[in-house]
């Protein structure tokens, strides 16, 4: 029961909600409401229908993964043999836990993928180990992340 979202144009409001939740997703609907001087309802019926939508996608919990010891983040360019391969090296990459994002990209790679170990000699075993070993890759080109100076989501 999803609405299509180009029949649908945020205004200042819902732009004003989703920034807020954004910025800390435990902040109360009467707060939001107070601070825009609307009810607490009109809040609530505006983010249960960003919900529908499929704009809101439920809330997340942001953890600090340097803070549970998971200190190297790399990036790894992943060459398949043949652009068929790729649902079942996805079904495969899915097993890796150190795998937190995988992209199915244009370009050189078929697909891109972030990783967070808690070393080095992590990275290198899950690279000859886990990811290597499958058969439909041909090869990884691997790129480690001195630091991370922007992260953020998209402005509504």
């Amino acid at each position: 029961n999803l609405i299509h979202m180009k029949n649908y144009k945020l205004d200042n409001l819902d732009k004003f909600i989703l920034e807020t939740l954004l910025n800390d997703a435990r902040v109360s609907y009467a707060t939001m409401a107070t601070t825009q001087k609307v009810s607490t309802a009109t809040v609530h019926v505006r983010v249960e229908k960003m919900r529908k939508l499929g704009l809101i996608k439920g809330t997340r919990l942001a953890i600090d993964p340097k803070k549970l010891g998971y200190d190297v983040c790399c990036f790894i360019g992943i060459t398949l043999t043949t652009a068929g391969d790729y649902p079942l090296a996805i079904e495969k990459l899915a097993h890796v836990d150190a795998i937190t994002e995988a992209h199915y990209t244009t370009g050189h790679y078929n697909i891109f993928a972030k990783l967070m170990t808690r070393s080095i000699e992590d990275l290198q075993d899950i690279l000859i180990n886990r990811i290597q070993v499958i058969k439909e890759v041909q090869a990884t080109d691997t790129w480690i992340s001195l630091q991370q100076p922007i992260a953020r989501q998209v402005k509504p």
